[in-house]
């Protein structure tokens, strides 16, 4: 059953919000008063621990519009201080993701989420597992000479690795890797000694990084991702392309979480059988 507060419940939460959003809004009660036209004697009963007095609903939405908060938040309703629009627009961000691997906000969360396991599902392979060769080639297109800082990237991400500052986990297509190892579609024209040197580092770093990196290959016929990365609890991401969809609230990093979960259940290939089988798809190159 719903606990209903009664009325001077009400009015002391009510006082303390009010007062609290005051302080973080730098606003005193004369101001408030102006602002919202009221009196300045019923801002001081609204403030009084001894009347215990409830606005009306034009002046609790007159506070709530001053103090940038929510009148819901001010009348105890929800424990969310942010207005509807700005709980969204904290929730979930839309960034522009650059066709880089070094990409500023890419880099951002990954500090941010340091001593944190990080998951991630690639676009295609992932860029801190790419040799120099193949960088160089997926990037010359777009990027030109740039390819130097996709490659320092990659190699700041491998120290993370080497610090144990974060544990990582990463799902690769199975799909996706015999595409690579045959030279098709996306890596149509890529030299096959260097697809080779490609997929033998992938098998070492498989084997000499565990446990801090397990790398698990699933079948994307029996069970799908889009491109995806978790930073911990903090933060959810996922790649659409030109744009990066980040999500803070717990239950929409939770739901990516247990996507990837679902990814390591599924998985073809183990981590710890990883190394070996990128290893025979190397040698049969």
């Amino acid at each position: 059953m719903q606990n209903l507060f009664d009325k001077r419940e009400r009015s002391e939460i009510f006082r303390t919000r009010l007062a609290e959003g005051m302080l973080r809004s730098g606003i005193n009660r004369s101001e408030l008063a102006r602002r919202t036209g009221a009196d300045r004697s019923t801002v001081a009963q609204l403030l009084s621990d001894d009347v215990g007095r409830l606005p009306n609903a034009h002046l609790a939405a007159c506070c709530a519009q001053v103090l940038g908060v929510s009148a819901d938040w001010l009348l105890g309703l929800t424990d969310r201080p942010e207005r509807p629009g700005d709980v969204i627009a904290a929730a979930v961000s839309v960034t522009q993701a650059a066709r880089a691997a070094w990409d500023d906000e890419l880099l951002d969360w990954h500090r941010e989420a340091a001593g944190y396991k990080i998951r991630h599902v690639p676009a295609t392979l992932p860029d801190m597992l790419k040799t120099e060769d193949t960088l160089r080639w997926e990037y010359e297109r777009t990027l030109g000479k740039t390819a130097e800082q996709a490659i320092g990237a990659m190699q700041d991400r491998l120290a993370l690795m080497r610090q144990n500052q974060s544990d990582f986990e990463l799902a690769v297509s199975l799909g996706e890797l015999h595409a690579f190892a045959a030279g098709q579609g996306y890596y149509r024209g890529l030299p096959a000694g260097v697809r080779r040197d490609q997929l033998i580092t992938m098998a070492n770093s498989a084997r000499d990084f565990f446990p801090s990196l397990r790398l698990f290959l699933f079948d994307s016929r029996r069970i799908f991702s889009a491109p995806i990365s978790v930073f911990g609890p903090l933060v959810g991401v996922v790649y659409i392309g030109r744009f990066y969809l980040a999500f803070r609230s717990r239950d929409r990093v939770r739901m990516l979480t247990e996507q990837f979960d679902a990814l390591v259940r599924e998985a073809e290939v183990d981590a710890r059988d990883a190394g070996d089988w990128l290893q025979d798809l190397a040698e049969a190159i």
